[in-house]
């Protein structure tokens, strides 16, 4: 199947401000953008639109799976390069992901430079980003974070309190944080 724009870059994920960051970055590099929250939209714009690019969150919001994303993205086009994006780390869930025609996994907050990176290794190597990127400390603390950050919707002073952690240190964590 021929892509209608190489550069047509989907974008699947709920959290707006991630998806607007993800957006504006890959912008800047010359992808056209497009964005959907849930499968029933990525079906509705597959029926128009034939990106050569995804990028889609395995959590949604709304009961929908990021794997039947993933399953109906290579089923529209085996091409498609697709990277998955999980701040909760699940190596089963990965390991599906990739059954169903992910070429790559890369734990939350990726950036933009990770995801290119995962779409320039378009033949999989299952060795890569274990060894690369092992779940740390740091990143474990960092999915709980961002798991209380949405659990609370985003409020700094509840998920601060339901932490036990100070308000201006959960401040500092999530600035040191933000995706670039």
């Amino acid at each position: 199947m021929s892509h209608d724009d190489e550069r047509l870059l989907l974008i699947v994920e709920d959290d707006d401000a991630f998806a607007r960051t993800l957006l504006r970055s890959f912008e800047r590099r010359g992808y056209r953008v497009l964005r959907a929250t849930q499968l029933g939209e990525v079906q509705a714009l597959l029926s128009t639109h034939n990106p050569g690019y995804a990028v889609v969150d395995l959590k949604l919001a709304g009961g929908d799976s990021g794997l039947a994303c993933v399953q109906t993205l290579y089923a529209h086009d085996e091409q498609m390069l697709i990277v998955v994006l999980t701040g909760y780390a699940s190596i089963a869930t990965a390991v599906e992901a990739i059954k169903l025609g992910a070429r790559h996994y890369l734990a939350k907050p990726a950036n933009t430079d990770d995801i290119e990176a995962a779409f320039a290794r378009a033949q999989g190597d299952a060795e890569v980003e274990l060894t690369e990127r092992t779940t740390s400390i740091k990143t474990l603390e960092w999915e709980h974070i961002h798991e209380t950050l949405a659990a609370t919707g985003f409020n700094i002073s509840e998920t601060a309190r339901r932490l036990g952690m100070h308000r201006r240190t959960l401040a500092r964590k999530l600035e040191k944080q933000r995706v670039k």
